[in-house]
């Protein structure tokens, strides 16, 4: 058997070390049976000389963490149900365990990581989640190094709440300052105020930790995943992007206020009633404003251009993130000088009467 975990730059699945298991060398998620499987999320059977091959994903609820394999000489509609239920096991142990143990982190990792990104890291909820009525999916670069770029959400009720934050400079510095707004931010939010409320308790926070020299700049949102219905309020971030169809149609342009801790005025929360199937992609400056010595900003034409041409080839929120991410990566000639972070959000439609029932 093997456990294959995916690499915090979400290309590789890294077999997972432990007696018992097989090890070898990390596959790609694109162009392997086991990548297949973590796309699809699904079980995948390929033959190989002494039977078949089994690839399931390792789902805990909606989140993905990797993939699964062993072989059987045959395989039956009993050993799938059981290998689906062995894998929502291995699935739930890695997610429940991974508080108690290095190896888990230390499987993932395929080049050093710096201080400042192991701050990040550890602040970050699964980068994906998914239910029916809503899915979500987020990745940052560079993973490794990652310093001032942040996300969050939460699932109350009715209402996904979810935020992104670029903190000001690099390295340690930048990670602190991330820490302490995302911790505001969670802190306001469990508070249930409203988005301008929570704006002001952030800046408060900044403000007094860190004095008028230093800032974060932010995007706070809330959907309501019954009816579609979309607030936001931008703290210097680029303007959203909606997606209809695969086809950017708008920047989501509206009132805005000055980065968190500057004091700036109580902010105008912008609406938008999103339609079914709707995308809305919010991103960190890092993704467009990055260019070589002397050359010209990447820009929001071709990050619109990117998400166009990937957006058709992709199946899923998470796969559409993932691929968009590496492909302006490749784009930019691999080139990182500031954090590229960006997170996708769909609106499928429906209620959540039942979210006790749902396996988050």
């Amino acid at each position: 058997m093997s456990i294959l975990l995916q690499d915090y730059d979400q290309i590789m699945l890294v077999p997972l070390p432990g007696k018992g298991l097989m090890g070898g060398a990390p596959l790609p998620i694109d162009g392997s049976w086991a990548g297949e499987a973590f796309i699809r999320e699904t079980c995948i059977e390929h033959q190989v000389a002494d039977g078949i091959r089994m690839f399931l994903p390792l789902l805990d609820g909606s989140d993905e963490v990797g993939v699964m394999a062993f072989t059987l000489s045959s395989v039956d509609d009993d050993d799938r149900r059981l290998a689906r239920r062995l894998a929502g096991l291995v699935a739930d142990m890695l997610v429940t365990k991974n508080g108690y143990t290095d190896q888990f982190f230390q499987a993932r990792r395929r080049k050093p990581m710096s201080v400042a990104a192991e701050i990040q890291w550890s602040l970050l909820p699964p980068l994906s989640m998914a239910i029916p009525q809503v899915a979500v999916a987020g990745i940052m670069e560079p993973a490794y190094n990652v310093a001032g770029d942040s996300l969050d959400y939460a699932l109350n009720d009715e209402v996904l709440h979810m935020a992104v934050i670029d903190a000001m400079g690099h390295g340690m510095n930048a990670a602190v300052l991330a820490t302490v707004a995302i911790g505001a931010y969670r802190h306001a939010r469990r508070g249930n105020v409203g988005l301008a409320e929570l704006y002001a308790f952030m800046d408060a926070a900044i403000d007094e930790q860190f004095g008028p020299d230093q800032f974060v700049t932010a995007q706070m949102m809330r959907l309501d995943i019954g009816s579609g219905h979309l607030q936001w309020v931008n703290a210097g971030h680029p303007a959203p992007l909606l997606i209809r169809d695969n086809r950017v149609i708008r920047a989501l342009e509206g009132p805005g206020t000055l980065p968190v801790g500057f004091g700036g005025a109580t902010p105008k929360v912008n609406t938008r009633r999103l339609m079914r199937q709707d995308r809305v992609l919010f991103y960190t400056d890092g993704l467009v404003e990055e260019h070589e010595a002397g050359g010209e900003q990447f820009g929001e034409e071709r990050l619109i251009n990117a998400i166009e041409h990937v957006g058709p080839r992709t199946r899923s929120v998470q796969e559409m993130a993932r691929k968009l991410s590496h492909m302006l990566m490749r784009q930019r000639g691999g080139a990182t000088s500031d954090d590229a972070s960006l997170f996708l959000v769909e609106w499928r439609g429906g209620t959540a009467d039942h979210l006790a029932e749902i396996d988050l």
